[in-house]
C-alpha cells in the first residue's frame, strides 16, 4: 500500500487529480469521447439517475473491495483522489460551465473539435502526472494490472497491453448497454490512452 506522507507528491497527486477531473469535463461537455471508465459510468448514472460523481464513487468503491482481497499494493493516497474526487469535480464543473459558457460552443464543429484536442492531451498529462506520482491507483485500473500478472504468471508470452484493451472494450459495451452512445474518440482512446499516457509518463 502507497499511503506515503510526503507533503509534495500529495499535492502533486491531488492537483494531477482536479486537473483530470477539469479537463474531463470538457470531453464530455464536447461529446466526442471520453476514456472507457467514464464514458461506461456517465452511462449507467444517467439511466439511474444519479450523479456522475456519486455512481462513479459507489462503483470504485465494489471495485475497491476486490483490490484489497487480491492486490493490496496497488492502493495509497492516489487510490482514495481518484475514486471520491474525480467524479464530483465534472459534476461541479459540468455545472460552472453551464452558467458561463454558451452551450454553442461545444456543438460548434470548430470549437468543438478544439476544445476537444485540448482537453484530451491537458487530461493525458494530468492523468501521467497522477499516475508517475506513484501514489496508487484507482481501482478500476488496479484490477487490470492485477489480472495481468495473473495471467503472466500463467502464460508468459501473453500479450500484456490485450488485457487492458480488453478491460477497457468491456467498459464501452457496458457502458452501450446502459444507453451511451460510442463515437470514434471512445475508440480511440481505448487503444491510444493507455500508451499515450506512458509516453507522457517517461517525459514527465
Amino acid at each position: 500500500m502507497k499511503f506515503i506522507f510526503d507533503k509534495k507528491r500529495i499535492l502533486v497527486c491531488f492537483l494531477a487529480v482536479f486537473g483530470m477531473g477539469f479537463f474531463l469535463s470538457f470531453l464530455m461537455l464536447c461529446g466526442l469521447g471520453t476514456d472507457p471508465c467514464s464514458f461506461m459510468n456517465k452511462a449507467i448514472s444517467q439511466r439511474i439517475g444519479i450523479l456522475f460523481g456519486t455512481w462513479q464513487l459507489l462503483m470504485n468503491a465494489v471495485m475497491l473491495m476486490i483490490v484489497i482481497i487480491w492486490d493490496r499494493s496497488s492502493l495509497g493516497f492516489g487510490t482514495l483522489f481518484n475514486m471520491i474526487l474525480v467524479g464530483y469535480y465534472v459534476d461541479f464543473f459540468d455545472w460552472v460551465w453551464g452558467k458561463t459558457i454558451p452551450a454553442h460552443i461545444f456543438t460548434d464543429t470548430i470549437t468543438r473539435w478544439l476544445i476537444f484536442i485540448v482537453a484530451l492531451l491537458c487530461f493525458i498529462i494530468s492523468a501521467a502526472v497522477y499516475i508517475n506520482c506513484d501514489m496508487g491507483v484507482a481501482p478500476y485500473d488496479a484490477l487490470p494490472k492485477i489480472i495481468t500478472e495473473k495471467v503472466s504468471g500463467r502464460f508468459p508470452k501473453f500479450p500484456k497491453m490485450l488485457v487492458r484493451m480488453a478491460w477497457d472494450f468491456s467498459a464501452i459495451v457496458v457502458g452501450v448497454i446502459a444507453g451511451g452512445i460510442p463515437v470514434v474518440g471512445i475508440i480511440l482512446m481505448a487503444i491510444f490512452l493507455g500508451p499515450a499516457i506512458s509516453l507522457v509518463g517517461k517525459r514527465v
